[in-house]
């Protein structure tokens, strides 16, 4: 048995003490065998080694001090032995259940990319489908340890994959949407060219007013993807300009109406402040009211009011008396490219991208979107906005 060496600078200072205490005249007898006690307390001190660490094969940590490290992790993990789940995080459970702890992992997990990765025994990692949901996509790592153990790790990819599935079918649906007037306006131009000599006036009139009105329609549907990309770009950065909501509401719905300013009813119900982005709440409430007035009721007026929503929030509501939209449309409208009806949109000069920068314009405000319609009776598209404490 191994022992620390003997504390000699304690003993040396336990002789002076003695030393001192005969010096002031004090008995012998009582100082001796003070030094006898100490000396021993001493001795029995250095004697004694050191508790043993545990030897685990993990670096000395045991596995409560191990589950209690990977308990709270935010990733799901869970270590096992000789195969069998020992431990599981709070995260882990939740993806996998509970009842995981003490099961084979391979019934754990039951996917085959999962189940040939744990019986190769070797590190490395998978991607599996399906682990909790249908769509969820995970990425595996597992990594040996001494002892028998192993760590498994679980990383969450299906945000990513969504990310990069929703960018290549924006990518898809930009291209098709610019490649429609485009070979119109070729389409129309070469046909122009090849009859330059013979072409009837009045034909050519009617062709060159296709072009122009498809060549507006590219011109929108860039203007558009430049200011959803220019909104995505700034929707961390809170807007700080104090505007008076209501005045800006008025003035965007007229731009947007022009000469259909008379269907326009609006009225503002007090006075709001709100903190934004003088620009891009233009832009919300003419494309707003443009929607309004392109699928309203051509005899009906499109109303727009500014309510009070509390004390610290006010209520931008748009509203139109048309056909309606179906209620299984709603929840999509605010997709980018997403059309109830693809030809009456394009006929009327729409992009497909009115609602989806709305939906990013409010969420850079902090506000809430919501669109209510019915058959027959209209569509109702409500804004909801912080109003702006004083002094701000």
């Amino acid at each position: 048995m191994s022992t620390r060496p003997f504390p000699m600078s304690g003993f040396a200072l336990a002789l002076a003490t003695a030393i001192g205490l005969m010096i002031l005249g004090l008995p012998t007898l009582p100082i001796l065998l003070m030094l006898l006690v100490w000396a021993g307390s001493l001795w029995m001190v250095g004697a004694t080694p050191p508790p043993p660490a545990q030897n685990n094969g993990n670096g000395g940590i045991s596995r409560d001090t191990m589950g209690d490290l990977l308990e709270h992790s935010e990733t799901p993990v869970i270590v096992t032995e000789a195969g069998r789940v020992v431990i599981a995080n709070v995260a882990a459970r939740r993806l996998l259940g509970a009842h995981i702890l003490g099961q084979d992992v391979r019934m754990a997990l039951r996917q085959p990319e999962a189940v040939s990765l744990l019986e190769s025994g070797e590190d490395g990692m998978a991607i599996v489908r399906g682990l909790a949901r249908r769509r969820d996509i995970w990425r595996i790592n597992r990594k040996g340890l001494e002892g028998g153990l192993a760590i498994i790790e679980f990383v969450n990819k299906t945000a990513e994959a969504d990310i990069s599935r929703a960018h290549t079918d924006f990518v898809a649906n930009a291209s098709h949407e610019l490649r429609t007037p485009l070979a119109s306006i070729l389409g129309y131009v070469e046909t122009l060219r090849e009859d330059v000599h013979d072409f009837d006036p009045k034909m050519g009139d009617k062709f060159l007013a296709t072009i122009q009105r498809e060549g507006q329609r590219l011109q929108q549907l860039i203007s558009d993807l430049m200011s959803l990309s220019r909104i995505e770009a700034e929707k961390h950065d809170l807007p700080n300009n104090t505007i008076d909501l209501g005045r800006l509401a008025d003035r965007a719905a007229r731009d947007a109406a022009g000469d259909r300013a008379e269907r326009l009813d609006f009225k503002a119900h007090g006075q709001f402040t709100v903190c934004g982005d003088e620009q891009q709440l233009e832009q919300l409430v003419r494309n707003l009211v443009d929607n309004g007035l392109k699928y309203g009721a051509e005899d009906q007026p499109v109303t727009i009011r500014l309510h009070p929503q509390g004390d610290k929030r006010v209520l931008l509501s748009v509203q139109d008396r048309g056909e309606g939209i179906s209620p299984e449309h709603l929840p999509h409208l605010t997709r980018r490219f997403y059309r109830t009806d693809p030809g009456r949109s394009r006929a009327s000069g729409g992009t497909g991208l009115g609602l989806a920068i709305v939906k990013h314009i409010v969420e850079r405000h902090r506000g809430k979107l919501s669109i209510d319609s019915a058959l027959g009776e209209g569509t109702r598209v409500k804004v909801t906005l912080p109003i702006a404490e004083a002094g701000e």
